[in-house]
């Protein structure tokens, strides 16, 4: 007989890729997870996962059993989740899969007072900036843009509703190599990139004026990741190092207090706002309910 204590704590280090991740997520300890795989895997008869110095993937059949497995435990919490009904305040674990744009500049308004008002909810943000199936990475909901929506999800407007791709640079670059006219004329300059995970760049950088789109290819002086360096970009553009494009309100702060200048701002291309979106089923988690229904209160 297997331990069914065990199981969620197997697909706990799968999901986090290893122990040590797997221990900051559940709250246990690296050792004590390790002892619930071997014991499964004692039980079981077959090794589950592959273990090194550096990371932990599951083997073959460890595939099969998670493929298997998620489903069955989301079914279970379902479940135990009716009683939060019962309950003065909701309970548990709200699990978000959003892009790093959005952990910077959306959630920080949301995530504090959320708290305060649910302190028995537990969240849990897993900011990257690949797109995953949020369902099979072990989430409850998601954070995108609506180009990127599938289209069985429920969506509601979570963030700014207008938002603006801008191009900035120090003054003292600007003095030094001129100020672009035209969105050729960033050929000419020094650009910051960045690189997603998946190896594509931030670019081409696209801009639009009287109904004329012009995208623009620039050649990278920097790439940094977007999963974690886009504040280098920043700070190195604030430096002297070149023109970053990135979301304005990232850029926000340096330029209103002058450390960085805008570049070809009536050029500047607008787009619509990011969207929180889960499946749409009769029963939502008691948590994902409470941060939908308190999502749909906040101002922007």
């Amino acid at each position: 007989m297997v331990d069914l204590a065990d199981l969620p704590e197997f697909v706990a280090v799968v999901r986090a890729g290893g122990f040590r991740d797997a221990a900051r997520v559940t709250g246990r300890s690296a050792s004590g997870l390790s002892e619930a795989v071997r014991r499964l895997e004692t039980r079981l008869g077959v090794r589950l996962l592959n273990r090194t110095t550096r990371s932990v993937a599951p083997t073959e059949a460890g595939r099969r059993l998670i493929d298997r497995l998620g489903p069955a435990l989301h079914e279970v919490e379902q479940a135990l989740d009716v009683v939060n009904g019962f309950r003065d305040s909701p309970a548990g674990t709200l699990r978000l899969n959003v892009p790093v744009a959005a952990a910077r500049l959306v959630l920080p308004a949301v995530v504090p007072p959320f708290l305060a008002a649910f302190p028995d909810i537990r969240l849990e943000i897993v900011a990257e900036d690949s797109f995953v199936d949020m369902l099979a990475a072990g989430c409850d909901a998601g954070i995108r843009y609506d180009e990127r929506l599938e289209q069985d999800m429920i969506a509601i407007p979570i963030g700014p509703r207008t938002q603006r791709f801008a191009t900035a640079a120090a003054p003292a670059y600007l003095s030094r190599m001129g100020r672009p006219e035209h969105p050729r004329d960033l050929l000419a300059h020094r650009c910051l990139l960045g690189r997603f995970s998946g190896g594509a760049l931030t670019s081409p950088w696209e801009f639009e004026k009287d109904g004329e789109i012009v995208r623009i290819a620039p050649e990278p002086t920097l790439i940094v990741s977007t999963a974690g360096a886009m504040d280098l970009a920043v700070e190195a553009a604030i430096e002297g190092a070149g023109i970053v494009g990135l979301f304005e309100d990232w850029l926000r702060p340096a330029l209103d207090d002058g450390r960085l200048e805008p570049v070809l701002e009536d050029w500047w291309q607008s787009f619509s706002g990011p969207y929180l979106y889960y499946p749409g089923r009769n029963h939502l988690p008691a948590p994902l309910r409470a941060f939908v229904d308190f999502v749909r209160t906040v101002r922007w």
